[in-house]
């Protein structure tokens, strides 16, 4: 009778540790749609959730244009009448600046992107 409470008991931690796991499957990424243009970025500023995985999708329609954002590990290109995308997943809150990558014109060092990541 031990015997059978036993396998009964480990076979319930099983399929409750089994539950738990299915519970806490990953989060799918939640998608981003931003525009580069000459020289901004629209939307040029994002918030995301600390832990969230992201996939940012930059569309250009006039030129080869950039995304870095260093603080996060992002770095994307972006050619003339492509849309581009990059995941990444902030591991620390914070405000993170980024720019274009690539030299577009007179504006090319107006053109910023910030991203703040909330707990």
């Amino acid at each position: 009778m031990l015997r059978k409470l036993i396998r009964s008991g480990l076979f319930a931690a099983v399929v409750f540790a089994g539950i738990g796991a299915a519970g806490r499957a990953p989060e799918d990424p939640k998608p981003i749609k931003i525009s580069a243009t000459r020289f901004k970025f629209e939307p040029n500023e994002i918030t995301v959730k600390k832990g969230q995985p992201i996939v940012l999708e930059v569309t250009s329609s006039d030129v080869n244009h950039g995304l870095v954002l260093d603080g996060l590990g992002v770095k994307i290109d972006v050619p003339k009448g492509k849309t581009s995308e990059v995941k990444f997943t902030a591991e620390d809150a914070g405000t993170f600046e980024g720019k274009c990558a690539h030299f577009c014109g007179s504006g090319h060092g107006a053109m910023k992107f910030t991203v703040h990541v909330t707990e």
